[in-house]
């Protein structure tokens, strides 16, 4: 009795593209992994302004409050703090 094929290469042929599917949705998922991982111990980005910029800006609002400094003298020396930094 002769034995029939059952189709071996397109079996074949959907076994491996279910596979290679699977394969690429599992790297996928890695490399979304890979990216979350990189962006959570990213350092924080710098706001521009240093911290003895903001010790200086403290410095002359106190001296503003005070009524050693005018409107006018504190916004100027704000100014180039700013400009500076």
């Amino acid at each position: 009795m002769r034995m029939r094929r059952r189709r071996p290469l397109m079996r074949a042929a959907i076994v491996g593209g279910a596979a290679y599917h699977a394969g690429k949705h599992v790297q996928g998922n890695r490399d979304a992994e890979a990216q979350y991982a990189a962006e959570a111990s990213a350092p924080p980005e710098e706001t521009g302004i240093s911290s003895d910029t903001i010790a200086r800006l403290a410095q002359l609002a106190d001296l503003h409050t005070k009524g050693i400094l005018t409107d006018a003298e504190f916004e100027v020396q704000k100014a180039k703090l700013l400009e500076a930094s």
